[in-house]
């Protein structure tokens, strides 16, 4: 009985305690992310945002949480009820799943697996089946229409940031995110001989083109502005969504919006070394580094929201035609010109 107790039942609380925990402090995140987005495109807008629930708005986003809760969820009679709610669950809970091997400080994370990146890789994948599932349940032609954009444009970006992982892995030489993380300690900034670990040492220098492609493919990734086309308000009103209302509209944008938190994450683990500090010195060594963590995804998701407010939607051609015949070709000619490289120099693998 103690070894049953210590083997499954004793580890396997621990692991709920962690994902639950996660989960709780991830969803805060997401609400005042959410309410982060707004009020930076109120501002380049010169507006003022939501400034109404709470000291300066603070509390909207529950507002708007408790109004969707309580409305009443209407269900088109045409539709198959059963695929139509499952699909924003499927869609919420894949993209909180993905958080389960993000490694948010060392040895901070739920499961820290040697083949991390291959698993955010897989579920992220998954999270088109809701798209798709949620439109053809609708039975409209707008919905299905929506949801086909948002599959072929989730799919034509995939392609392009496993690419850009690749990179990544070819010069850390491992699948841990931690390990990932770790290998950015030393890099170009150490080669050329600076003193301390440093920024200059992260992934962003070194495979900088990778960097840019990979935080555009995001943003086609998770359907952020300029390449909102599946949900185009002067097109399709809200595309995939626009038969949903109340909870399961929540679920959708809950998950749109932790996926969006999750890029940011990756980008940070994959190029602006995690929770390493940027420079490896007092004081910054004395700041814990899950707040270098944090500080770095709410840099980056600044970076998605001013990106939302300055630059024009796309149109779906130009979509397409920059996923396929412009990042694709470039990435993976990077992934050439990245093996070449290290095989000549020696560079590289040091996490393996």
């Amino acid at each position: 009985m103690d070894a049953i107790l210590d083997t499954y039942v004793i580890p396997g609380l621990i692991i709920a305690g962690k994902s639950l925990l996660l989960m709780v402090v991830l969803l805060l995140i997401v609400a005042y992310l959410l309410y982060a987005d707004r009020k930076i495109w109120a501002a380049v807008q010169m507006r003022r945002g939501p400034n109404v629930v709470g000291p300066w708005g603070l509390f909207q986003s529950f507002a708007d949480l408790l109004k969707f809760v309580l409305k009443e969820p209407v269900i088109p009679a045409p539709a198959d009820k059963t695929v139509f709610l499952l699909a924003p669950l499927i869609s919420a809970v894949l993209a909180l799943a993905a958080w389960a091997v993000i490694p948010v400080d060392e040895g901070w994370a739920v499961a820290d697996i040697n083949v991390g990146i291959l698993y955010v890789f897989a579920i992220s994948s998954l999270e088109v089946y809701g798209v798709i599932m949620g439109g053809w349940a609708s039975n409209s032609k707008y919905p299905f229409l929506g949801a086909l954009r948002s599959a072929a444009q989730m799919v034509s970006y995939e392609v392009s940031i496993g690419f850009v992982i690749i990179t990544v892995l070819l010069t850390v030489g491992s699948l841990n995110l931690t390990d990932i993380v770790l290998a950015q300690q030393t890099g170009l900034g150490t080669t050329v001989g600076l003193p301390v670990n440093s920024f200059l040492d992260w992934n962003w220098l070194v495979l900088f083109p990778m960097f840019v492609i990979f935080f555009i493919s995001a943003l086609a990734e998770t359907n952020r502005p300029p390449f909102d086309l599946p949900e185009a308000e002067s097109e399709l009103v809200a595309g995939f969504m626009v038969e949903y209302s109340s909870t399961p509209y929540m679920l959708f944008m809950l998950g749109e919006y932790v996926a969006i938190t999750l890029m940011c994450a990756l980008t940070t683990i994959l190029f602006l070394g995690g929770w390493l500090p940027p420079v490896n010195i007092v004081p910054f060594t004395w700041v814990p580094g899950v707040v270098w963590f944090v500080l770095k995804v709410c840099f980056v998701f600044f970076m998605f929201a001013m990106v939302k407010a300055i630059v024009p939607r796309y149109r779906y051609d130009q979509l397409m035609r920059l996923g396929w015949k412009v990042f694709l070709p470039i990435s993976l000619a990077s992934v050439a010109i990245v093996a070449f490289v290290l095989q000549l120099t020696g560079w590289g693998g040091v996490a393996g």
